[in-house]
């Protein structure tokens, strides 16, 4: 009798582990596998500049990155510990640390240098290690030159540069109405940047909305890619479903954005970083901040199986 039961325990178990590599990782969502070292954070940009609720909000969610905005600091550049402790409290990792913008004006080039080092400070004052970069808006009446795109690489080589030596990751972030809208523009930066120096933060709302593939730019840019905004788009929208070019960003699996397929594609190339879910703001006034947390930790817990 133990025998027999033995043996058949041995082939239960022996089809189970057979089945588990033959469905692939993506079938693993389903059973509550965690893929690679995906780790998940939020980004505090949707409080407005109440990073102390955005703090305690996202930790009773059971968040533990987040990311904050340089807004944060002008009042605690002085007193650095102060935030350190109040992360801490909450246990919250700072996955990611706003920026701000890079100028390629050649006359603003070491002021542009010199704030985002004196961020990296900071950052590397509140137990972080990287930092973001967007840049100045596009111009309206033309596209940008592929030598600004190039440029704009080139500056932000020298900030990586300078941030590696405080232990500071630079990271380019893709964005709407700004130089790297397309896959064409994104493709001509990164492939200027110095991997050395600067990796990429692929928002795969802004590309989708640029008119890419973000699942496909995850692999395309498998070597380069340091985080992500994790992200949705909506568009057309329902009050102007004739305009192509008006999006409004919403919460995981309402919009365009095909985030199983970018999960599934970051699963395949063994993604080991953050993924920083983000909402600008929230899409109707009848919500808060913290409903839009929960709505996307449902989404990525519940609809994706996937742990925070």
């Amino acid at each position: 009798m133990n025998k027999t039961v033995n043996r058949r325990q041995f082939l239960t178990t022996a089809g189970l582990s057979a089945l588990a590599l033959s469905v692939g990782a993506n079938k693993l969502f389903a059973y509550g596998a965690k893929p690679s070292g995906l780790k998940i954070a939020y980004s505090a940009i949707t409080w407005g500049g109440n990073d102390a609720q955005a703090i305690t909000d996202l930790s009773t969610l059971g968040y533990r990155g987040i990311q904050l905005r340089a807004n944060t600091f002008g009042p605690y550049k002085a007193k650095p510990s102060e935030l350190k402790a109040l992360l801490d409290q909450h246990k919250l990792t700072l996955a990611m640390f706003s920026s701000g913008n890079v100028e390629i004006d050649p006359a603003k080039e070491q002021s542009t240098i010199d704030m985002h080092v004196a961020h990296a400070s900071f950052v590397k004052a509140l137990g972080g290690s990287a930092l973001q970069m967007t840049n100045t808006l596009r111009q309206k009446d033309r596209l940008p030159t592929t030598e600004e795109l190039k440029r704009l690489a080139v500056v932000m080589n020298e900030i990586g540069k300078q941030t590696a030596d405080l232990g500071v990751q630079a990271t380019y972030h893709n964005h709407m109405n700004q130089l790297g809208e397309t896959p064409e523009e994104v493709d001509i930066i990164v492939q200027t940047l110095n991997p050395k120096y600067t990796k990429l933060l692929l928002d795969i709302a802004h590309y989708k909305q640029g008119g890419g593939q973000p699942e496909k730019a995850v692999k395309q840019y498998k070597g380069i890619i340091h985080a992500l905004h994790l992200k949705d788009t909506m568009s057309p929208l329902p009050d102007k479903p004739n305009d192509p070019k008006a999006y409004k960003f919403v919460e995981l699996g309402r919009g365009n954005v095909d985030v199983p397929a970018v999960f599934k594609a970051l699963d395949e190339i063994n993604f080991k970083g953050w993924g920083i879910i983000e909402l600008d703001g929230v899409p109707e006034k009848d919500k808060t901040a913290a409903q839009c947390a929960q709505i996307n930790k449902d989404y990525i817990t519940k609809t994706l199986n996937f742990p925070l």
